[in-house]
């Protein structure tokens, strides 16, 4: 056979596996050994997709799930070719090509982020190394350092909360603040946190300057807050909240 006539039948090929009622099977293949490649590539791909997004394969029924994923089985283009990125290539397509749908909770995008951050953390092969770090260093007169393996995160819709019997029809006023972290078990777990708390976080990972009160100063500054002892004792309880979680590691030494 042709290079160019064997490239040909492996497109029909592979065409007809994603999409056999849009495109029929190569001339000359027997349609039950055809079978076998179209359930096993697919089951394989919807048993991935169904694993890494548990909670959303629970919302929709049989029908509508897997009409969503043959689509995206039909009609995305992965560029990675490893099977623990589906979850990523599967976002994309959320995002970016699959049109609403009537069946669609509100919120599916980031219900789909936050399953997936359970994935990327439960697989990450990120160590967490205790150089340069006093597990028991002062909080507030140091600066604090957060696991590698623990990600600050804010969503419109509580994602952490979301499944087939609580499905808000709109983003509540509040946006949610999480810590999904993997801790010394290997475990992933999430914190749920205030915005002063995140506000806190993030000051402190964008300033490797910042002491823990450096960044609580801050904030009472931004607030305009009229009981700065209340704030401080705040981030001082929310710092030691974060540590007891492993999500903050202890201080930076000099």
């Amino acid at each position: 056979m042709a290079l160019a006539e064997f490239k040909k039948h492996q497109y029909e090929f592979t065409a007809h596996i994603r999409n056999p009622k849009k495109n029929p099977k190569p001339d000359g293949i027997e349609d039950r050994r055809m079978g076998i490649y179209r359930e096993l590539l697919y089951n394989n791909i919807e048993g991935f997709i169904a694993s890494g997004f548990p909670i959303i394969r629970e919302i929709y029924n049989d029908e509508n799930w897997h009409s969503m994923v043959r689509d995206f089985f039909a009609q995305h283009k992965s560029h990675s070719p490893y099977f623990l990125e589906i979850s990523q290539e599967f976002i994309d397509y959320l995002q970016n090509e699959r049109s609403p749908h009537s069946e669609d909770p509100a919120g599916l995008i980031e219900l789909a982020h936050y399953e997936w951050v359970e994935l990327a953390l439960h697989v990450s092969d990120e160590t967490i190394s205790m150089d340069n770090i006093d597990a028991n260093g002062d909080l507030l007169s140091q600066h604090p350092v957060f696991s590698p393996l623990a990600w600050p995160l804010v969503y419109q819709f509580p994602v952490h909360t979301m499944g087939p019997d609580n499905l808000p029809d709109e983003a509540p006023a509040q946006p949610t603040y999480l810590v999904v972290y993997r801790n010394r078990n290997d475990e992933v777990r999430f914190l749920e946190i205030n915005p002063v708390s995140a506000r806190l976080i993030g000051l402190l990972q964008e300033n490797e300057s910042y002491s823990g009160l450096d960044a609580i100063e801050h904030i009472i500054k931004e607030m305009n807050h009229p009981n700065p002892e209340a704030v401080e004792q705040g981030g001082l309880n929310a710092l030691q909240e974060l540590q007891q979680y492993g999500i903050i590691l202890g201080t930076q030494c000099d």
